[in-house]
């Protein structure tokens, strides 16, 4: 138990400084709320720090997944945090009058210890070696992003949006916990130590294979993968940008980070080039990369709307990393490694959609609506790409960040996307996914018409 506490460090300081920021939050003073975001930027540095100074568990079936992912989960969510804080749209809020700007008038105390318990979860995903840890830390990540959904804008759209997120996140944790009972029937164990001894040497049984499939189908929704996709744009385009940002990140980092966890327990051998996974689970991945990326691109081409286009881009985005999965971790070089491959892009995606989403939080325009007592003029943050024509000479700055963003998710060099995605490439040839490489190939040439529409928009007149 004590050598447990120890890979800890960083979670215990996510906890704290959570519980910490829910306490403030419920504070009548004003000035202690206030010290909210500030508390809770704290607790991730403090957690940042820890991950960089976690060991590598060399008992663990993937080593050095927890400090890499600890520190990647810390990393963006100090990025994520002055977006959800309000600051990016700070300055359209006092061009608007509002002199009294304070992020607390639309987020209350307790929305940043939402974002905290749910980054908490992301990290228990990358630490946790047992079926009922890994389910608990999934639920934790998801269960704050559901009131979050909810409570991000005044819209009805918000509560549209988050009750149909919770009741598909409730059939899709179904899904899995069905897998993990299979797990167990078949090897009589929920640690994935065990697992990985029960299954080693023998043929892999029609039981065992059903329940790797129904794991890594409810893990789909995590990552909005086909076919538990559908879900993204109308939770996205109902959310806030910076809520959107958020479940961008956090609900796909964890389903990514569970199913490296399962996926070295049904089959991989580190170092070991030549290891596979198992035929069943192989096809079934194999197919779900293929018509994530394919069915997330050709969704995101028909679309007019900036933040659908990154709804369905983030789709097939999540088609890319299942590439690095399936190629694995090689004899674990640079060179051969899927895993690193997959993190490393889902690190640069993460950064670049959260630029994006910042940009498009800063925007906003006033409507007049009609009421039942007449009409009333609201401010509505700017989505259609006809509506950011022109943005390049009135909002230089916020234009150039989303074009650069938009370039580097498309992948062009020397932006960082494109470092990321020469990854999955170098560790599909090499693992001889060469099918599968040549349908990124395809797909990624094929974004280039809907992101070069988005960078494309604010300069046009």
């Amino acid at each position: 138990m004590v050598e447990k506490l120890q890979h800890l460090h960083p979670e215990m300081a996510l906890f704290a400084a959570a519980c910490v920021v829910t306490l403030l939050g419920l504070s009548p003073s004003a000035a202690l709320r206030r010290l909210c975001a500030w508390v809770a930027g704290l607790g991730l540095l403090a957690s940042l720090l820890l991950s960089l100074r976690t060991q590598a568990d060399p008992a663990a079936a993937l080593p050095g997944l927890q400090g890499y992912a600890k520190s990647m989960v810390a990393g963006v969510g100090l990025l994520l945090l002055p977006l959800l804080s309000g600051v990016a749209d700070e300055g359209v809020e006092i061009a608007h009058g509002q002199r009294r700007f304070s992020p607390l008038r639309a987020l209350r105390g307790e929305f940043y210890a939402f974002a905290l318990f749910s980054l908490l979860g992301v990290m228990l995903c990358a630490t946790a070696d047992d079926l009922i840890w890994l389910f608990l830390a999934l639920e934790l990540t998801s269960l704050p992003t559901y009131v979050m959904v909810a409570v991000s804008t005044k819209s009805p759209r918000s509560l549209e949006a988050s009750v149909k997120y919770f009741f598909l996140g409730a059939f899709a944790a179904a899904i899995f916990l069905l897998g993990f009972a299979l797990l167990y029937g078949a090897t009589g164990s929920t640690m994935l130590p065990d697992i990985r001894k029960a299954i080693g040497g023998v043929d892999f049984p029609p039981l065992l294979a059903l329940g790797f499939i129904l794991t890594f189908l409810g893990l789909a929704f995590k990552i909005a993968a086909f076919p538990m996709h559908f879900y993204t744009a109308d939770v996205y385009q109902g959310s806030s940008p910076a809520v959107a940002a958020f479940l961008a990140f956090a609900p796909k980092a964890a389903g990514l980070l569970v199913m490296l966890q399962l996926a070295a327990t049904a089959g991989w051998e580190w170092g070991e080039s030549f290891a596979s996974l198992p035929d069943p689970l192989y096809a079934a991945l194999w197919l779900m990369a293929a018509l994530t990326m394919t069915v997330g691109n050709v969704l995101a081409t028909i679309q007019t709307s900036a933040r659908r286009i990154l709804a369905y881009s983030s789709i097939a985005h999540s088609g890319y990393m299942l590439v690095g999965l399936i190629a694995g971790p090689g004899d674990g070089s640079a060179a051969t490694n899927g895993v690193a491959a997959a993190l490393f892009y889902l690190l640069t995606y993460g950064v670049m959609n959260v630029g994006a989403f910042a940009a498009l939080a800063a925007l906003e325009q006033r409507k007049t609506v009609p009421t039942p007592t007449g009409e009333r003029e609201v401010h509505e943050e700017l989505d259609e790409l006809e509506e950011l024509r022109g943005l390049v000479t009135q909002r230089p700055l916020v234009a150039a960040t989303l074009m650069l963003c938009a370039l580097s998710l498309l992948g062009l060099p020397p932006l960082i996307g494109f470092f990321g995605k020469l990854a999955l490439f170098t560790a599909g040839v090499s693992a001889g996914e060469i099918a599968l490489v040549t349908l990124l190939a395809v797909n990624s040439a094929a974004a280039a018409f809907y992101y070069l529409r988005l960078a494309a928009a604010p300069m046009l007149e």
